[in-house]
């Protein structure tokens, strides 16, 4: 009895397990069956596969062809399992050799003329590999580039069914199609995308905001900002990550992986520069979260896992929308639960909203301009209030710039030089918070605010307490951005002028 064996890789949102693959050819009516619990789009690999190997010059046996991928308990989806379903019924019907693939991963969807197409979410499928010390892979052409960012892997390419056969010593008779290798020129060619985020330099005045996001830089605090149209608040968000300190390796590994899953990988590259996610106040709640049919993708929280989520015209998303950000903003992870199985994703991102303050964006100053009826503007603001702007560190008003610069004056300060100080400020938080594994102030508790803030500082929160400026979650919140204000002027401790400025930055909108 021969039976052909391969491994391929299974992903349950980032989590991936080995995926035994193993084809028996017996006696009986031609039949070919995949079983093993998979979705559709495997189920369907049965024609795509037939047809690629006929493609290759192999014959179909004309008997009863079973494929089984275990764990049989496990559901499988996708196309990526192609390959290794069509390299283990070409070894069990001895196309290639027996003992060449047992301890190799295949990866790649076929077409039906045999080319071999790239697939997603092949980065954490290598370090999941990595770790259960597999070394060997062969993969699609077009995911090398991919594949070049995990070292110590032995990872060959194939563009076609007949290039596998022949690798593994087997004769292949096969026409590489134009298209595929048209495809492959073009992507050597074109250059990696580099992506810039802008020099804070360039923002016109606006001195205060550009001080409140270094601020939520250095401490990782949520921020939203109010302010007429045209005053500046996309183009300061947009900046914030080139003054936000480099991702770490590990950092980077864990966005690469989330956008490896998602398709970007090849946009971005590996880097060190937070992500920076804005979805469009139309998005719905799944778009947002994540969703689909069977194991539900990555949503926008996700992909801005390690970095920012801006919502610009953060008043005009749906109020459900908003409020899935709750448990995220806490947790720093979403479950999504669907009925083949749930799926845990990172989300540990800041929040950055923007608003206008009212639905025509000139009630500011006198209001004179402003067209808004009273209920208006109430309605307007009336998704933002609550759960959701109280886990909003940050509240900063940003008013219309009152002139633009001349020639001969000094420009703004960079990014670079804003970040270095943000830089040394989490430092200073890190080796401080290292025994409980925090990062940044933000994630400090209120039992440790508690108790370390000075007398004189938390008697400033008490009255702002009891004036009900502040709820007990904000006056956490303000205390988290007096340590920053610490950190930032070198201070070990923050003062009285420390905590009075961290409950302005909670109270100025």
């Amino acid at each position: 009895m021969a039976i052909g064996r391969t491994l391929s890789v299974g992903l349950v949102g980032l989590k991936a397990f080995i995926v035994q693959v193993q084809a028996f050819i017996s006696p009986g009516l031609p039949y070919f069956n995949i079983i093993g619990l998979p979705d559709t789009s495997l189920s369907e690999a049965r024609e795509r596969v037939k047809s690629a190997c006929h493609a290759s010059g192999f014959v179909w046996p004309q008997t009863r062809v079973t494929v089984n991928m275990s764990p049989a308990a496990m559901p499988k989806r996708g196309s990526s399992h192609d390959l290794a379903i069509a390299a283990s019924v070409l070894c069990a019907a001895g196309a290639i050799g027996h003992d060449c693939l047992e301890d190799t991963i295949m990866l790649g969807e076929v077409n039906l003329d045999g080319s071999v197409l790239p697939i997603h979410g092949l980065l954490p499928i290598m370090l999941h590999a990595e770790e259960r010390g597999i070394r060997k892979m062969i993969i699609p052409y077009r995911n090398l580039e991919e594949s070049a960012m995990v070292d110590g892997m032995d990872v060959i390419g194939v563009r076609h069914v007949g290039e596998l056969i022949e690798l593994m010593g087997g004769n292949a008779t096969y026409t590489i199609p134009e298209l595929i290798l048209a495809d492959d020129e073009s992507a050597e060619s074109s250059p990696s995308a580099t992506l810039s985020c802008g020099d804070m330099s360039e923002v016109l005045g606006q001195e205060y905001a550009k001080w409140a996001l270094q601020v939520a830089a250095a401490g990782g605090h949520n921020l939203i900002m109010t302010g007429p149209p045209g005053a500046g608040k996309t183009m300061l968000a947009s900046r914030l990550p080139g003054i936000m300190p480099p991702l770490t390796e590990p950092e980077q590994l864990e966005v690469a992986s989330i956008r490896s899953l998602c398709g970007t990988l090849p946009q971005y590259g590996i880097t060190d520069v937070p992500p920076f996610e804005a979805p469009h106040h139309t998005a719905t709640t799944a778009a947002l979260v994540g969703g689909g049919s069977g194991i539900a993708m990555p949503g926008a929280i996700t992909r801005a896992h390690r970095g920012i989520l801006f919502l610009d015209e953060a008043p005009e998303f749906s109020a459900r929308a908003l409020q899935t950000l709750r448990e995220p903003l806490e947790s720093g992870y979403v479950a999504l639960s669907r009925a083949k199985g749930s799926t845990y994703y990172p989300a540990r991102f800041q929040l950055v909203m923007a608003a206008n303050p009212c639905p025509c964006g000139y009630y500011y100053g006198t209001g004179e301009r402003c067209t808004c009826k009273e209920k208006d503007r109430t309605k307007y603001f009336s998704r933002l209030v609550g759960p959701i702007l109280d886990r909003v560190d940050i509240q900063l008003a940003v008013p219309p710039v009152s002139r633009i610069a001349v020639r001969n004056e000094t420009p703004g300060e960079s990014s670079a030089r804003i970040r270095e100080r943000v830089i040394e400020a989490r430092m200073v938080a890190k080796r401080r918070f290292q025994e409980f594994g925090w990062t940044c102030n933000a994630q400090a508790s209120g039992n440790w605010l508690h108790a370390n803030t000075s007398l004189k500082a938390m008697e400033l929160v008490n009255q702002a307490l009891s004036n009900h400026q502040l709820t007990l979650r904000g006056a956490d919140r303000a205390m988290r951005l007096a340590w920053t204000l610490a950190d930032l002027n070198g201070r070990y401790s923050p003062t009285e002028q420390d905590v009075h400025q961290g409950i302005e930055l909670r109270t100025r909108m």
